[in-house]
């Protein structure tokens, strides 16, 4: 039996963002199934992964429910050390401990006011106190998480960690609603707009379920910061491969690499348009070329 992972709308739901990292961030594999928010199938869907209330809701190989992400995160680093879910560095564990925890428990104002949502970018929300205050609260914590590790690179602890994996979707509201922090934070930000991870898990957000009305804003919009995926286009075969890159289904719906010219076969809608998002994310997609 494998890991079972049961997520929310990945546009919106930002702990199920959590979760979901938690596994193609580092490695690990989980049987995920995705329950709309603020409908019917939701409580449906948690009704069989009681005692759980919210998502991310885990069952583990054995059927116990870990309803819990920061729990995941040590059941999770627990079995699987070599996935490397913390820092080894004792002080910088220490670090990225303290940090996912003051992430789990904070910034309800920021929370509030900038629902994830990442099918849009406002270019202004007019952030209100409160919000300014998590955001310099934020930019506090990364810079002291850096000096205190040493971190060379763009992740807060060296390696990325937990503790990154649960800043993800801050990121994604800095990004998405165009919240002002200092250049060390935009970099922090930026880092996280071109994490494999981040972009697949982004690019199937934007072609999987309807909009929700709950998250829309009246607030003037401006493309999406990130990077910017490779021109593709809804085609006819063939292809250059004959079995699905994620599945190894045959293929029945393709997309064209409008610069490339290249046409790349899927086995169902939801693998070609998930791909066709953002090409670069899925590597997968890419080696098909490379080959």
């Amino acid at each position: 039996m494998s890991y079972e992972l049961l997520l929310g709308d990945r546009a919106y739901s930002s702990w199920s963002l959590r979760g979901w990292l938690l596994f193609d961030a580092f490695g690990l594999r989980a049987d995920t199934r995705v329950a709309a928010l603020n409908c019917d199938e939701f409580p449906q869907a948690l009704a069989g992964f009681a005692p759980a209330r919210t998502v991310p809701a885990l069952r583990l190989p054995e059927g116990v429910v870990v309803a819990d992400s920061l729990a995941m995160a040590e059941e999770l680093a627990s079995r699987h050390p070599e996935a490397a879910h913390w820092p080894a560095d004792p002080a910088a564990r220490a670090v990225a401990r303290a940090l996912a925890a003051e992430m789990h428990a904070s910034f309800a104002p920021l929370r509030n006011h900038c629902p994830m949502n990442l099918r849009v970018s406002y270019s202004d929300c007019a952030p209100p106190q409160p919000v300014l205050d998590d955001l310099a609260r934020l930019e506090r914590l990364w810079a002291w998480a850096r000096q205190t590790t040493g971190s060379p690179g763009p992740w807060l602890c060296g390696a990325y960690s937990v503790a990154d994996a649960f800043f993800a979707p801050v990121a994604a509201r800095i990004a998405g609603y165009n919240l002002p922090v200092d250049a060390a934070a935009q970099a922090y930000v930026d880092a996280h707009l071109a994490h494999g991870p981040f972009r697949r898990w982004r690019a199937m957000a934007l072609v999987a379920g309807p909009d929700q009305r709950v998250y829309r804003r009246d607030w003037p919009q401006r493309p999406w910061p990130g990077p910017a995926p490779l021109p593709a286009e809804p085609c006819e075969g063939p292809s250059v491969n004959t079995a699905c890159p994620y599945s190894g289904l045959p293929v029945t719906h393709f997309l064209r690499l409008t610069e490339k010219g290249q046409v790349l076969g899927f086995c169902n809608a939801f693998c070609r348009d998930k791909t066709l998002a953002d090409p670069e994310a899925w590597p997968q997609a890419m080696a098909l070329l490379k080959a």
